[in-house]
């Protein structure tokens, strides 16, 4: 069959998610069941994949949603655990007295704290804490979820302490032929190093502005002005910010390896923004404080169930401020101990404790699950340690509360996301003796038309794979190999082909913002089921800043020396901060999300 036909049958599935739920607005819970059907016959009909391999690649995508619902489960019990227990009033009180401006509140929150349990955990994470944690100091439901997905971009790649490079990009081109051959003497290892000192570089660049971006947005569409100049306004601290992390996480990946940059990052991060932010650097004058409108004036939409649980009085006792930030602290230093310390990580990961179905039904499928190794599990036991440090034993009844709320809210999750992953997977191991898997059979395609021109199309593709395959770490499994491949074949030496492969990373990376199942996991943890379109449609606007971008720097990486395309790239960055800071009022092309007066 030719070859576009096959590429239009393959963005079919991605079409129709794209329709049904950014334009049609239909919730994930009703889109997700037709995504997966329509990708599942696609795959056996037109691909001529085996049914055995599509059944084991969704049994698969079962048991990666259910790895998925655990950390949501756990990151809402936790939640609930300090609302039940008082801790939730102290650490709204600690945000305030640090400012009670929200564009600052909102930095501090989701790009520095969310940067750092990004770095701990990755899959997803930051946004299932910082969406929920936002929430509890007055945010909008949905306001919050839009803010914990932008960052889900600068320090992704070496989340869960790099495991996106580590092992997406490790596993993706390690043994293959055309890699060790054209490494020659170069170990492995300094290659892979080599790649996430690029991916430092190009997220560094890109991400010192996500910051602003961000505050723009939540201005834009939150605020009383639904303008994005409002949210520039902070640019100062902004900025401060941005480079507060980006510095020390560039020079970690340099110094340090793939490991630890986004944690470390966003660890000095905040050593050094909190202290400055309570000591007023760049702070915005009393006058020009942002705040959101009174609650009786937010659009029905913003609103999700946890606004309401969180409004509600709680009986727990007021306490100080490290007892209430302890529960966060703990479970930081659970996730980072158990996968910096090898010991350890290997220990809870061993075959005895660890489920796996090997080659599902004999195909190349193979799932596996190490719950004790999952972020979930050690924000449960968190939560455990809680009720005890908090004592909530002299509190009858709330810690049982905690528990039914959270379980009754993570069931909303649980659907969409148990048709949403299978989906992704179905749509990777659709290949055949026939066919290549539908994701590379369109990049194959792509590198047909672009040619040299391969470095503005390579960070859509990591895109691409991450918005399917629900991680950066799975497109960059995905993907790795044949960006390479694609260097080599428009005639790029291995530097070329490092900085391709870079590219890939980073645009997976991207494409974090508006993966179905990340927007799905973390609405469900605010209670914000069914506007997954309207998250999504906010969403894009970072994603396309973030991707076009990092094309822009990598044409110039390639080219070499400062050039005409990093100038189009920083050209581009300004400009379009500067659209955006134009657009104000509700008669403008951007969607808000709002329904037309009659």
């Amino acid at each position: 069959m030719d070859l576009w036909l096959m590429s239009l049958l393959a963005l079919f599935p991605i079409l129709v998610i794209f329709f049904l739920i950014v334009f049609l607005r239909w919730s994930a819970k009703a889109a997700m069941p037709i995504a997966l059907v329509l990708t599942a016959l696609i795959a056996l009909i037109v691909w001529g994949a085996e049914f055995t391999q599509v059944s084991a690649a969704i049994i698969h995508g079962v048991v990666l949603a259910l790895e998925i619902l655990f950390i949501v489960f756990g990151a809402l019990l936790l939640l609930n655990t300090l609302k039940e227990s008082g801790a939730l009033q102290t650490i709204r009180s600690s945000f305030t007295s640090i400012s009670p401006d929200r564009r600052i509140q909102a930095i501090i929150i989701a790009w520095l704290f969310g940067c750092f349990i990004e770095g701990a955990a990755g899959f997803g994470t930051p946004a299932v804490v910082a969406a929920p944690l936002l929430v509890a100091i007055g945010f909008p439901a949905m306001a919050a979820v839009m803010i914990a997905l932008v960052i889900q971009s600068t320090p992704v790649s070496f989340g869960a302490v790099g495991t996106p490079i580590l092992v997406g990009v490790g596993s993706g081109l390690e043994g293959q032929e055309s890699v060790m051959a054209a490494l020659g003497s170069m170990p492995f290892d300094e290659f892979i190093y080599s790649v996430g000192v690029q991916v430092a570089l190009t997220h560094g660049l890109a991400g010192i502005l996500v910051p602003l971006l961000m505050v723009g947005l939540l201005t834009r569409f939150f605020g009383k002005s639904r303008s994005f100049s409002e949210g520039f306004k902070v640019w100062k601290f902004a900025i401060f910010a941005g480079f507060a992390f980006v510095i020390p996480f560039y020079m970690v990946a340099l110094l340090l390896g793939p490991e630890f940059p986004a944690l470390l990052g966003g660890l000095i991060g905040l050593l050094i923004v909190v202290p400055a932010a309570r000591a007023g650097w760049f702070q915005p004058e009393k006058s020009d404080m942002f705040d959101f409108e009174a609650r009786s004036k937010w659009e029905p939409e913003w609103i999700g169930n946890l606004q309401d649980d969180v409004a509600k009085e709680v009986t727990g006792e007021k306490m100080g401020l490290l007892r209430a930030w302890s529960p966060y602290i703990i479970v930081a230093a659970l996730l980072i101990v158990t996968r910096a310390i090898d010991g350890i990580n290997e220990f809870l990961q061993q075959p005895a404790l660890t489920f796996e179905w090997a080659n599902i039904f004999g195909s190349n499928v193979t799932t596996d699950i190490a719950p004790l190794f999952v972020p979930g599990m050690f924000f449960v036991i968190t939560s455990i340690i809680t009720y005890y440090i908090h004592s909530m034993h002299k509190q009858p009844g709330t810690y049982k509360n905690a528990w039914s709320v959270s379980f009754k809210t993570w069931l909303g999750a649980a659907v969409p996301l148990l048709f949403a992953v299978p989906m992704a997977q179905v749509f990777v191991n659709s290949g055949s003796e026939m066919y290549e898997s539908m994701p590379i059979l369109l990049a194959e395609a792509a590198t047909n038309v672009a040619g040299e021109f391969w470095p503005l199309f390579a960070p859509i593709f990591g895109a691409l794979g991450a918005f399917f395959g629900g991680s950066n770490t799975v497109s960059n499994v995905m993907f790795s190999l044949f960006q390479f491949g694609a260097a080599q074949n428009i005639g790029l030496d291995l530097n070329g082909s490092r900085i391709i492969v870079s590219l890939q990373a980073v645009g997976g990376a991207a494409g974090n913002m508006i993966a179905v199942h990340n927007v799905v996991a973390a609405s469900a943890t605010v209670g914000l089921l069914g506007k997954e379109g309207l998250i999504i449609r906010k969403t894009l606007i970072p994603m396309v800043y973030y991707v076009t971008v990092v094309a822009l720097l990598g044409m110039g990486f390639v080219i070499g020396g400062v050039n005409f395309w990093f100038f189009t790239a920083i050209l581009f960055a300004i400009v379009y901060i500067f659209i955006l800071s134009k657009n104000k009022g509700r008669n403008t092309p951007i969607d808000t999300g709002r329904k037309p007066s009659a």
